[in-house]
C-alpha cells in the first residue's frame, strides 16, 4: 500500500464515521475515464450535500459575473450565455438526483450535461485565463478563484460515472447541445449573438473586435476542447456499456 493510498483511505474512513452513505461500487473503468483515486470519489460522494451547496453558490456567483452580458442579451439567449454556472447547476442537480434516488430520462440527460459541461467549460476557462486573457485584466484573487474553481469543475465531473449511466441517446443529445453552443458562440449569429463570454483581451479601443488573434485563440480552443470532451463522453459511455455487459 502506498503512503498516499494509505492516507487517502484513512481520510475516507474518517469521513465515513460521520457521514453514513451507501456508495455505489466502483465500475472498474480505465484510468482515462476514472482518473480520480477511489478514496477521492468516495469522499466526494459522501459529502454530496456540501458539494451541492458549494456548486449552487458557485452558480449564483457565475450568474452575477455574467449579469452585464445577460442584461444586454434577449431573454431567449440566456441559456447560451452563462455556460460555466449552468454546468455547475447541472452538476448540483445531478448529484442531488443521485442522493434523492431520482431516475428517468431527464435525469439521465442531466448527468450527461453535467459531465460534458463541467469538463468542457472547466478546461476552457482555465486555458483562456492562462493563455488568452490580458495580464492584469482581473485582480489576482479573482483570477486565482476562476482558475481553481474551474479545475474543481473538471475534477468533480469524474465522480458522475460512479452513480450514473450514460444512455447513448443522452450522450448524443448532450453533444449536439454543446456543439450548438460553439456554433452560436463563434460562427452563426442568432438571437443577437454571438454569445461567447466577454473577454477583455478581445477589446480594442473600448470596442469588441473579433478580428484579433485572441478571439481566434479563444474560439479554436473552445472547438478543440469540445472535440476532446466529445471523445471522452462517448468513450465513457462505451466503458460503462462494457461494464454493464460484464465484458
Amino acid at each position: 500500500m502506498s503512503s498516499e493510498g494509505g492516507v487517502g483511505r484513512r481520510i475516507d474512513a474518517a469521513v465515513a464515521r460521520y457521514v453514513d452513505v451507501s456508495l455505489p461500487e466502483p465500475k472498474g473503468l480505465p484510468r482515462w475515464a476514472a482518473p480520480l483515486p477511489e478514496w477521492v470519489e468516495n469522499v466526494g460522494l459522501r459529502l454530496a450535500w456540501p458539494v451541492v451547496a458549494v456548486n449552487l453558490v458557485g452558480t449564483a456567483f457565475g450568474f452575477w459575473y455574467y449579469s452585464n452580458q445577460l442584461a444586454a442579451a434577449p431573454l431567449l439567449a440566456w441559456p447560451l450565455i452563462p455556460v460555466s454556472p449552468l454546468a455547475t447547476l447541472y452538476f448540483a442537480l445531478s448529484l442531488a438526483a443521485w442522493r434523492l434516488d431520482w431516475r428517468g430520462p431527464l435525469v439521465a440527460l442531466l448527468h450527461v450535461l453535467a459531465f460534458f459541461g463541467c469538463i468542457k467549460y472547466g478546461l476552457w476557462t482555465v486555458f483562456v485565463q492562462a493563455f488568452v486573457e490580458d495580464t492584469g485584466a482581473l485582480s489576482v484573487g479573482l483570477w486565482q478563484f476562476l482558475i481553481w474553481s474551474h479545475v474543481g469543475m473538471v475534477a468533480q465531473a469524474f465522480v458522475i460515472h460512479r452513480y450514473a449511466e450514460f444512455p447513448l441517446w443522452a450522450v448524443v443529445v448532450g453533444t449536439v447541445w454543446y456543439v450548438f453552443n460553439d456554433v452560436v458562440d463563434y460562427f452563426v449569429s442568432v438571437l443577437g449573438g454571438p454569445h461567447h463570454t466577454w473577454i477583455n483581451a478581445n477589446y480594442r479601443n473600448g470596442e469588441l473586435d473579433r478580428t484579433l488573434d485572441s478571439f481566434d485563440l479563444m474560439a479554436n480552443s473552445a472547438v478543440a476542447i469540445t472535440v476532446l470532451t466529445t471523445v471522452l463522453v462517448f468513450g465513457t459511455w462505451y466503458a460503462l456499456h462494457r461494464h454493464r455487459s460484464g465484458e
